[in-house]
């Protein structure tokens, strides 16, 4: 399963979690409870912290939220020759565009899918634009309108030799 598809708690059972004393304003609260949470995943080696609220509940959730972030954008998965990988599909709407918000449960699928498919045509957008049956300006919207997206996609187009994207 990916983490994507793991529950809060599966995924939270495939990590260390260690807890700390945040520095910085907040009080007696924040100087002497460990409320702080930092998480590495063993399966990825990715790491993410959580110290802004002084509830240690409310760190371990934002935590894995970021875990679940970091593992869509960073971890690739190979993808099936021919077809619209499902996660992508979901989120076409009616018009033949991709559309999805970062809020949406669907996004981070999408974009690891997106991203996937992004290696398997080594970076090409015109080529993942195409199989995916979107315009190019569709799928280089939706590249762009996040910042650790666009951050990792243009990591991905470096190491293919190609030029980054850049925000509209």
């Amino acid at each position: 399963m990916t983490a994507p598809q793991l529950t809060d708690q599966a995924l939270l059972a495939e990590c260390d979690v260690d807890l700390y004393r945040a520095s910085g304003p907040g009080g007696q609260n924040r100087n002497k409870v460990e409320t702080a949470v930092r998480l590495r995943h063993r399966p990825s080696g990715l790491m993410v912290i959580a110290e802004e609220s002084r509830s240690q509940a409310e760190n371990k959730v934002r935590a894995v939220r970021r875990l679940r972030k970091a593992i869509a954008l960073r971890v690739r998965h190979p993808i099936s020759e021919n077809g619209v990988p499902a996660a992508i599909a979901a989120c076409i709407g009616r018009d033949g565009r991709l559309r999805v918000g970062q809020r949406d449960a669907r996004y981070l699928p999408a974009a690891g899918a997106v991203l996937d498919l992004l290696v398997a045509l080594q970076g090409n957008l015109s080529g993942s634009a195409q199989r995916l049956g979107l315009t190019t300006g569709n799928l280089s919207s939706f590249l762009t309108a996040d910042t650790e997206l666009l951050t990792e996609t243009n990591r991905i187009r470096a190491g293919f030799g190609l030029r980054p994207l850049h925000n509209n």
